[in-house]
């Protein structure tokens, strides 16, 4: 059949640099034990709140998150500091997400059997950039050698099925195009509040890409078919950066303004995401005509292992084996955009024909769901 789009290419970059639960909350205890001795006295007349010290167990408990990849460790768990602390690049030095990008984006295509010369369009889909221009995306085409054209988007942790989408249609409409590159380079410990007990523990960094292609042009003997894509947003505040470049403009300087960095209202996204996300694909399914029982994969946005297991529950209506719900936050903590790229790319192993759902959420609310079928 002509016209069909695959995924022939996945490729990821996972940093080096490992920090665990202990190591994590041992940098945080710290920090909270010596701004309790610091204000001390207004504490004690409730002029202040003493902060809560964490641990280890908490952590695994509430995410299932043991440990976290990170781009660079060292500031990380300094007290004092509790943020990366990076060198600051030249413009004609390589960007730190455009490194991460360009190392995923060699993956797929080396997975896929192409070289830039197959890319038309290169589109970068992340949470957040270090800078807003110029695009990311263009810095790792110039990198690579592409010749066609990249740009940025940004859904927030949906942004890579909202990319698919994207690259779908323009294959479908341009037979010029030769294929479409997506990376997903997230650098989130950059933007995470790691003086916050009930968020510092989420994110790591990573990127993850994929190349989509049309059937007759496919080199590779590892490929899923895009056979439905659903996409939605809500707008809701319970997940929210302010990080923006107005925050000088309104006098919002201070780096750890709690509005700067990452925030969210957690148990409220963890009972609205599940109904909106659940329903979106059971209708993806139905509209399709495919039975749950069909469904022998579940790639989903990697934020939480609880919620993960209720929606692939509900999605598949029995209890999903390891297998099927393959999960990859419990050493990479919630990689963002990349998360559900990292799970894909770790767990192809499908028989001929089968069924599987990639589907990621996040703030917006948004919501993306790809119904896939292994070749």
């Amino acid at each position: 059949m002509t016209n069909q789009i695959l995924i022939t290419g996945c490729g990821t970059f996972i940093p080096p640099e490992v920090i665990d639960n202990e190591t994590l909350v041992k940098a945080y205890n710290a920090h909270v034990k010596e701004h309790n001795q610091e204000y001390s006295e207004e504490i004690a007349v409730g002029d202040k709140t003493a902060l809560k010290t964490s641990s280890a167990d908490f952590i695994k408990n509430a995410s299932g998150i043991e440990e976290r990849r990170v781009m660079e460790a060292s500031g990380i768990v300094d007290p004092r500091r509790l943020r990366p602390e990076l060198k600051d690049r030249n413009p004609d030095e390589l960007s730190y997400q455009a490194e991460m990008g360009l190392a995923a984006a060699k993956n797929a295509l080396n997975q896929a059997n192409k070289s830039a010369s197959d890319v038309g369009m290169l589109i970068s889909a992340c949470s957040n950039y270090e800078r807003p221009y110029p695009s990311l995306a263009i810095e790792v085409q110039e990198a690579l050698g592409i010749t066609g054209f990249a740009f940025d988007m940004n859904v927030a942790c949906s942004s890579v099925p909202f990319a698919i989408r994207l690259a779908y249609n323009s294959l479908i409409t341009q037979p010029e195009l030769p294929g479409v590159l997506i990376i997903s380079p997230e650098f989130y410990t950059g933007h995470l509040n790691f003086r916050d007990r009930d968020s510092h523990f989420i994110f790591g960094d990573a990127a993850g890409a994929l190349y989509l292609e049309r059937s007759e042009t496919s080199k590779s003997n590892n490929t899923f078919f895009v056979k439905n894509i659903q996409l939605q947003t809500h707008f809701s505040n319970n997940i929210r950066n302010d990080g923006g470049f107005l925050r000088q403009a309104v006098n919002r300087t201070d780096p750890w303004h709690p509005r700067n960095l990452f925030s969210q209202h957690g148990r409220a996204v963890f009972k609205e995401i599940i109904p909106l996300v659940s329903e979106m694909i059971l209708n993806q399914l139905e509209e399709e005509g495919i039975e749950n029982s069909s469904v022998k994969r579940v790639w989903l946005h990697q934020a939480n292992g609880k919620m993960n297991l209720l929606l692939a529950k509900k999605i598949l209506a029995r209890e999903p084996s390891p297998a099927e719900l393959p999960l990859v936050l419990n050493k990479y903590g919630n990689t963002g955009a990349a998360g559900v790229v990292l799970a894909f790319s770790e767990s192809q192993n499908l028989d001929q024909e089968s069924w599987g759902v990639f589907c990621a959420f996040g703030a917006g609310y948004s919501a993306g769901s790809v119904l896939l079928q292994k070749c």
